[in-house]
């Protein structure tokens, strides 16, 4: 399969995860990444209304289709391999709805949840106001490869990011910061939900190679453009 966009360090498929996955010969020794949470096609941000993909599945399916893609993950990454997985608990009809309810029902074993306080916008008076995002470190062993080389703890204080008027929400580059730098020895890196690029990015700019999926054409766009920026080596 060709790649979208490809040079020394990254290479980005534009196409849907479920497809391209299985293609790839090679075994990923890390995976970061945030996929689209199902909050429905309009949602808001403090008083902003917008609508950045289509984000709108029956919940049922939406859980079965992210279990689906972390066990076809699993089949392609070393022993020794995890996964971080950034996401959120949602409200849909007033109700919380946890990751933990499909995070159970894959392959992977769930070794820590990091709380990311991002001080989102959301002032609804009906509850105490959610500020709060998750990141869930899996692996697919009792045994991985990480070191906690940046003395952080598991309440990750980071601005959130976004790209202009291109991505209403990016990753944050601080918080793919803070793992890669935790697994000294990975070299390949996967984001199967690439959106505006961070991932790739910032493995480029700490020299480990990364493999970017995503199915959008607009936003492959923008993260072939975004990695294809000189960065500086850092040697590490």
């Amino acid at each position: 399969m060709k790649p979208f966009y490809e040079d020394k360090w990254v290479k980005i498929f534009l196409g849907d995860c479920r497809e391209v996955i299985p293609q790839l010969d090679v075994k990923v020794d890390l995976v970061i990444t945030s996929p689209p949470f199902n909050l429905g096609n309009t949602h808001h941000t403090g008083d902003i209304k917008h609508k950045s993909y289509e984000d709108d599945m029956p919940e049922k399916v939406y859980q079965q289709w992210q279990v689906e893609i972390m066990d076809m993950l699993y089949n392609v990454v070393n022993s020794t391999a995890s996964l971080w997985y950034q996401h959120k608990n949602r409200i849909r009809d007033g109700l919380q709805i946890t990751p933990y309810e499909w995070l159970l029902r894959t392959k992977w074993a769930i070794r820590q949840e990091i709380v990311w306080f991002n001080r989102s916008q959301n002032f609804d008076k009906c509850r105490f106001y959610p500020m709060t995002e998750r990141v869930y470190w899996l692996s697919r062993s009792g045994e991985t490869t990480f070191e906690n080389k940046v003395n952080k703890h598991d309440d990750w204080h980071i601005e959130p990011e976004g790209t202009g008027k291109q991505h209403t929400r990016s990753f944050p580059e601080k918080l793919v910061e803070n793992i890669i730098p935790c697994y000294p020895i990975t070299d390949l890196i996967l984001d199967p939900f690439l959106g505006s690029g961070t991932t790739c990015y910032c493995a480029k700019k700490l020299n480990r190679q990364s493999i970017g999926i995503e199915i959008n054409e607009r936003y492959a766009e923008i993260s072939a453009k975004r990695c294809s920026q000189e960065v500086m080596e850092l040697g590490l």
